[in-house]
């Protein structure tokens, strides 16, 4: 099992920044890491997810949703080809700090028989770093 956590404080509410999250059809315009994503925000959905951080490979999955708390926690669990083969669960968690400021943290748990330590803790963990940047930046901007 191998994880990769990354934070960022936002001033912004969490309202605000939940809104941004699961706002799928506008990633493309801010989104760096996942540049585009489909699919109901409620537990038992299929997303359709599309990655790709800087310098690295694109990649697309359909992971199903395991949490959505509005405002508080979206988590998924995806797969590559088959369970068990490279699985992951990603969290995406606010977390308030005070009125108007929160706490994002975004965390990913890997297992499976293709664990690719190498891959994870370079393009992935800047793709991590990368999207908490522009979720912070959007937020603050956001209408």
């Amino acid at each position: 099992m191998k994880e990769i956590h990354t934070e960022i404080e936002i001033n912004a509410p969490a309202e605000k920044v939940w809104k941004v999250l699961t706002d799928f059809a506008a990633y493309p315009e801010w989104n760096p890491f996942v540049r585009r994503g489909e699919g109901e925000v409620r537990v038992g959905a299929r997303l359709h997810i599309y990655i790709e951080s800087s310098g690295g490979k694109g990649m697309s999955f359909s992971p199903t949703v395991l949490v959505a708390n509005p405002n508080r926690e979206l988590r998924w669990l995806g797969h590559l080809w088959v369970r068990g083969l490279f699985d992951g669960e990603h969290s995406f968690s606010i977390e308030p700090l005070s009125e108007g400021r929160v706490r994002f943290i975004q965390r990913e748990r890997f297992g499976g028989l293709l664990l690719l330590s190498k891959m994870l803790d370079g393009d992935t963990r800047r793709g991590f770093e990368e999207m908490n940047q522009a979720l912070k930046l959007r937020s603050g901007s956001a209408a």
